[in-house]
């Protein structure tokens, strides 16, 4: 298989789009620091007063419900947070998932099951602490705004000022040493206003960047620890899930197919043995069936043993394992492995590796007419890429109870993500990726 690739001129509009993406995020950055100021500090107050007072009261038990009004406070106050912190690290960021009263529970629970929660806590953690980064980011960003925008528009305004006006002033040029004339006054401004005006991207970015990441650390870092123990969870159900269904599988096909040949071959042989004197064509016979029933016997069972991993693959590795299966396959197999020669594979990516493409070339020849199939398996930026094409008519889906789904089950229990690609008309195009440090 091969693809062509060419180079696509850059459009006209490439340049002002960038342009416009610059100036964006430089008003998202401003933006965010900007309203964050009056945020933080309408957090500070609501938290330490409710806080204080629920504190002070708990010993008549009216802090109780205080307590828990200011952890919902601080959590709303969170949320708020959450919604405007992606815009600026660019990428979404997780929410936590807070603990909740069963529906049957007392109102004395209710009330106490926020305070159990260490969200709720680092939640008002956020609100007391944010003003210390807040504040200074205000400072240094309305500053820096301000010197830009004045330096850069000085010969607008500076005809204006009176200076002379007391002995004691000392402008920025006479501080460096100039004359103090209008054209030097203009001119220094207009310098500094364009190096404000140059470094303001990066100050500002850094300033938003500095509150953004502490409101991530205090807002989502028990949102990422529950999200990623919520992927293991999920990648042990699938794979629990399909080596039940491979197992339930193999038994179906040993039951129905090798079983009953079984069965039927040890008939035949008592029979053939009470024939032996009496009837030796009769018992020649059945033995000479029971020899051709053996030997369909044996093509099943290695036909099933296929979705088990082969000796080869322990011994010899993916490569050598692939090129079997290829061998073995009905439809001609274009193989292509592009590994380094001797290196091996983690086991479980090699096995994941291997029944991925053992069980697609198994469904080309059970439910396509293609001609041809091609297998490509990759090694990049830490990521083993397996690809199995066919020519066939295609409508491939992956739906759940099919055998992709199997697959994909399976791939995603070793942090693997299966693609299926399959227009109408074909060809059908299956992508797994694993992770292969």
């Amino acid at each position: 298989m091969t693809t062509s690739t060419a180079e696509t001129p850059l459009p006209t509009g490439a340049p002002a789009r960038q342009h416009r993406s610059w100036w964006r995020q430089l008003g998202v950055d401003s933006g965010y620091v900007l309203v964050g100021f009056p945020l933080a500090i309408a957090a500070f107050v609501l938290v330490v007063t409710l806080l204080a007072v629920g504190v002070g009261t708990l010993v008549i038990w009216v802090g109780l419900p205080l307590l828990t009004l200011t952890l919902l406070v601080a959590r709303g106050l969170a949320a708020v947070e959450r919604m405007r912190i992606p815009a600026v690290l660019r990428h979404d960021v997780p929410t936590p998932v807070y603990r909740r009263a069963a529906p049957e529970a007392s109102l004395a629970r209710r009330l106490v099951e926020p305070l159990r929660d260490p969200q709720c806590w680092l939640d008002v953690v956020h609100a007391l602490v944010r003003m210390a980064v807040a504040i200074p980011a205000f400072v240094v960003v309305v500053t820096w705004w301000a010197v830009a925008l004045g330096g850069l528009t000085s010969v607008a305004w500076d005809w204006s000022i009176p200076y002379g006006t007391d002995a004691q002033d000392v402008v920025l040029p006479e501080f460096l040493g100039l004359d103090d004339t209008r054209t030097s006054r203009v001119l220094t401004y207009t310098a500094v206003g364009l190096v404000s005006a140059l470094l303001l991207p990066a100050v500002v970015r850094a300033a938003a960047l500095l509150e953004a990441q502490l409101a991530r650390a205090l807002l989502t870092l028990r949102a990422g620890t529950q999200a990623e123990l919520g992927r293991l969870s999920e990648g042990r159900d699938a794979a629990v899930a399909a080596e039940a269904v491979a197992l339930r599988r193999l038994e179906r096909d040993i039951h129905d197919g090798p079983q009953q040949r079984l069965v039927r071959l040890s008939m035949d042989l008592h029979r053939a043995q009470r024939m032996i004197d009496s009837d030796p064509d009769g018992a020649r016979t059945t033995l000479a069936e029971a020899a051709t029933m053996t030997r369909e016997t044996l093509e099943e069972l290695r036909a099933l043993s296929r979705g088990i991993a082969p000796p080869v693959l322990a011994d010899r590795g993916l490569a050598a394992a692939l090129a079997a299966v290829a061998a073995r396959s009905p439809v001609p197999v274009e193989l292509a492995v592009e590994l380094p020669t001797g290196q091996r594979l983690p086991p479980v990516v090699e096995n994941s590796a291997y029944f991925l493409v053992s069980e697609a070339l198994a469904n080309v020849a059970k439910h396509t007419d293609a001609t041809v199939a091609r297998v490509t398996v990759v090694r990049e930026d830490g990521r083993l890429r397996v690809e199995v094409e066919d020519d066939g008519p295609g409508g491939a889906v992956l739906a759940p109870g099919h055998g992709l789904a199997g697959l994909a089950d399976r791939l995603f229990a070793v942090d693997g993500v299966l693609t299926v690609d399959s227009p109408r008309g074909g060809p059908t195009r299956l992508i797994g990726e694993l992770p292969c440090p």
